[in-house]
């Protein structure tokens, strides 16, 4: 069964940054799906079965601050 989970991410300013998030999250392992990456509600919600560490790591690398929303 996969988990939908959200994180808060910081430091998004446009779309290329709202794209840079989702494809990180995409290649984390465990990720079924990227639900939505949102400028406005500065929020990242995917489905699957990642360790939300991994989620976080992933976000940082890209060059953004997560936090389990």
């Amino acid at each position: 069964m996969s988990n939908k989970v959200t994180l808060n991410i910081e430091g998004m300013t446009c779309q290329h940054c709202v794209a840079a998030v989702g494809k990180a999250l995409a290649a984390v392992d465990g990720v079924d799906e990227v639900i939505e990456v949102s400028l406005q509600k500065n929020s990242a919600t995917v489905r699957g079965d990642a360790a939300i560490p991994a989620l976080i790591s992933a976000v940082q690398q890209s060059g953004y601050t997560a936090t389990v929303g």
